[in-house]
Parts: structure tokens; sequence; C-alpha cells
């Protein structure tokens, strides 16, 4: 009724055992279902809901995975099930709410549109995936780039993935435009820096510039003049 019980739970109130209810249901959503009640999010949903909470709040290092299967009303056995350590959690996380898939998906749609289009699309995209559904995901965001940029032994693979995803996708596209005479020629690992760098800062810092100076740029607004100035410092020596 609204809880998030558990098997044990199930099983201690009716005065039974495990055994004994697992001989009656072959699962907890198999009681569920008999019960005609709407099953709630997976286990997998759960816990990365949780993680993203509770890294936003205080990242990886600190985090719990006792206190994590609390939070996430599931039992320590079904987090180490689905993700077996923290480096298997936090890569799945980058990849549930990071800009890594939204900014993927721009690039392999639009990889042969130039960077006039293309950059503040990227740019756009970041805004939205930070932003969803009016979460504020900038903790996260934080969180994100601390721990990826130690690459410790638990955000290593992560690092490793959205280097060689993200960052590999966009300092290829960025080489071809190069290339192309369509952007200025530097090194693509800067040039991707240039861009990255005003747009994290300013969505790290834009929740306490709306409080404290009041700011009324729209976002997404805000975001693509930043990419457009980018591109403005980026045009070939014989076109600015």
């Amino acid at each position: 009724m609204g809880g998030r019980p558990t098997v044990e739970d199930f099983a201690t109130a009716a005065g039974v055992s495990r055994a004994s209810f697992y001989r009656a249901f072959k699962s907890r959503d198999a009681l569920i279902e008999a019960l005609n009640r709407v099953p709630e999010p997976d286990a997998r949903e759960r816990i990365l809901a949780a993680t993203f909470r509770m890294v936003g709040e205080r990242g990886l290092s600190s985090l719990s995975m006792d206190e994590l299967a609390g939070k996430a009303g599931v039992s320590r056995a079904s987090v180490y099930r689905l993700f077996p350590g923290k480096s298997a959690l936090f890569t799945a996380l980058v990849r549930a709410y990071s800009p890594l898939e939204p900014v993927t998906k721009v690039l392999a749609a639009m990889g042969d549109e130039p960077p006039g289009v293309v950059m503040p699309e990227v740019a756009r995209a970041v805004y939205r995936t930070v932003y969803a559904n009016g979460e504020n995901r900038t903790g996260l965001l934080r969180a994100i780039f601390f721990e990826v940029s130690s690459l410790s032994p638990d955000t290593e693979a992560a690092a490793r993935d959205v280097i060689t995803n993200l960052v590999g996708m966009l300092a290829r596209y960025l080489t071809t435009q190069m290339s192309a005479g369509r952007l200025r020629q530097m090194h693509p690992l800067l040039a991707l820096q240039s861009f990255a760098g005003p747009i994290f800062f300013h969505l790290i810092t834009r929740p306490a510039a709306e409080r404290v100076l009041g700011i009324e740029i729209g976002g997404e607004d805000a975001v693509t003049e930043l990419a457009e100035a980018w591109l403005r410092g980026m045009s070939p020596e014989e076109k600015r």
C-alpha cells in the first residue's frame, strides 16, 4: 500500500518462512500480480534512481551499498547481483543520467551537417539532459566530472566509456570539420575543451545565478549562445 516491502517482509508478516513464500509464489512480482497491484519500477531502475540522488549529494566515494539497498527498497544481494561493485554501478549511472547517450544520438543523426548546425544542438542536448523533466541534475554532473577526472578504480571503467564514445566521436567530428575548412585548425581535444568548458560552468552555476542574480535568459537559449560564441572563435582565419 505505497511501501516497498521485500519477500522477507512478506514472509515475516505472514508468519511463514521464505521457502514457504516461494512455494506459494514464484517471485515477489507474482504476488503483486495476484494482488492486482500495479508493479513498482523494477529493482534496477530503483537502484539507479537512488544512486543518482546519493552520488549527486555526496559523491561516489562515500556511497554505502548497504544504505543504497535500503533507499532503493531492495536487498544488498539484489544490488550486487545487478551491479557487482561501484564501478559497474557508476558506469550504468553515467549511461542512464549523463549527456553521453543524447549527444551520441545527435552526432549519429547529424554527423554530416556543418558545425553551425551540429554544435548548438549538442549544447542543447546537454542542457535537456541536465534539466530533464524538470529535474536539476547539476549535482550529478559535478560528481561525474570529479569522479571521472580522478580515474579511481571505481570510476575508471566509466571514464574509459565516456572518453572512448563521447569524446572520441566529438573529436572525430571536429577533426573532419577542420579538414574541410569549416573550423580553424587546432588540437581537437583543446577545441572540445573550449566548447564544453563554458557550457559546463554555466550549467553548474545557473541555479545560484537564478536565485542571486535573477537570471532571466532561458536555459536552451543560454547554451545556444555559448555554442555560437565558440563557433565565432573557431571560424577559419580567412573568414574572421
